[in-house]
């Protein structure tokens, strides 16, 4: 449910971005009565859509070749980050909250739990950070040849 509602908010983000780079070009056009109203073309929104950007232009800057040898490094390391994220939940989450289910709740037991807890959410934490916004968007954006690698500025 909550990967199905990041997808809505980025299709939501990303209708947005298209209607108020597009709308105003439209208006101007009818509004001066030029001859030439410019609408993008079908392949021009399908290409946004996919590409890893949340700000909508007619044309971006394109690399000449797809390098597979890159794409496939960063599908790998998408992979190796999940296993190892797996990895860290099984050894170090999951034992700490099924000792504490044999046990009567107590609370200075729950906060224990917790508080151990932390270190391996953190990394977890960071290993998604690393396998969606650095291996996955890169790995995209190089299979749909789009130059404009500045995910995190």
């Amino acid at each position: 449910a909550a990967l199905l509602l990041a997808l809505q908010v980025r299709l939501v983000m990303k209708a947005h971005s298209f209607i108020r780079e597009n709308v105003p070009r439209v208006l101007s056009s009818v509004k001066d009565k030029s001859g030439t109203v410019h609408i993008p073309k079908i392949s021009q929104y399908l290409y946004f859509l996919f590409a890893p950007t949340l700000i909508y232009r007619d044309n971006y800057p394109r690399n000449p070749t797809i390098r597979w040898g890159y794409v496939a490094t960063k599908f790998a390391q998408v992979l190796g980050s999940l296993f190892y994220a797996y990895y860290i939940f099984v050894r170090l989450c999951i034992p700490q909250f099924r000792n504490s289910s044999q046990e009567t709740f107590n609370l200075r037991g729950l906060v224990l739990c917790i508080f151990n807890s932390i270190l391996p959410g953190v990394l977890i934490l960071f290993l998604a950070f690393f396998a969606f916004l650095h291996c996955w968007l890169n790995a995209f954006a190089e299979m749909l040849r789009f130059a404009d690698r500045m995910f995190y500025k």
